[in-house]
């Protein structure tokens, strides 16, 4: 196993890593919108969308990982009907490559942002 951590995503904001690397799979911690200077971004559900992603590119790419070798993502939002916004951030960055996903309703999240996103990538040998 090998922890991953970079200064490009905010720091973890408890016990636990921004991700780990397993048998050649990168499991990411869920990342929120906050910034790498540990600030929550402004702006509603769009900014928060494509920073908690920015913060995706960044523990990916630490992982020695791609947003293309990205199999499976989660996404924990607190209000669904924000999903068409979601999904079209969302696409902007997985365009071409579609992993498999899920997405849930919650009721409340870490700091009480609207949206989180963990994923599952495949590590470059």
């Amino acid at each position: 196993m090998e922890t991953i951590y970079t200064n490009q995503a905010p720091e973890a904001i408890g016990p636990y890593s921004q991700g780990m690397i397993v048998n050649n799979l990168f499991y990411s911690s869920g990342q929120i919108p906050l910034t790498p200077n540990m600030e929550i971004v402004a702006g509603g559900i769009r900014e928060q969308t494509n920073q908690v992603l920015k913060n995706v590119q960044a523990v990916v790419k630490e992982a020695g990982a791609s947003m293309e070798s990205v199999v499976k993502t989660t996404i924990f939002i607190k209000n669904m009907d924000d999903f068409p916004i979601i999904n079209e951030v969302y696409g902007s960055y997985f365009s071409e490559h579609q992993p498999a996903r899920s997405c849930v309703e919650v009721a409340r999240l870490p700091k009480d942002v609207q949206i989180e996103i963990e994923v599952i990538a495949l590590v470059n040998e």
